[in-house]
């Protein structure tokens, strides 16, 4: 996976509507995703071409999304920009 820049405007906070799901993009190409009260619940790495974005985590277990229209769809989730 690619390093990311900070200036890439998918870099920052995603969130579901409850807050319950929280992906925090580095621009190093690294995420941390929280669940609930659990920070840090995965770790990994990602990388994003046009608007589609792959996770790796650092067990090895893979996801991906789609950026469409300012919302992140991932895993059947809608995640907002924070």
């Amino acid at each position: 996976m690619t390093k990311i820049q900070a200036q890439h405007p998918y870099v920052g906070m995603w969130v579901t509507a409850d807050g319950q799901i929280r992906h925090e993009l580095l621009a190093n190409g690294r995420y941390d995703e929280a669940r609930g009260r659990r920070e840090s619940a995965y770790q990994g790495r990602y990388e994003i071409v046009g608007n589609h974005i792959e996770y790796r985590d650092d067990t090895g277990f893979t996801a991906d999304g789609e950026f469409i229209d300012g919302l992140l769809y991932h895993a059947g989730m809608v995640m907002f920009r924070r």
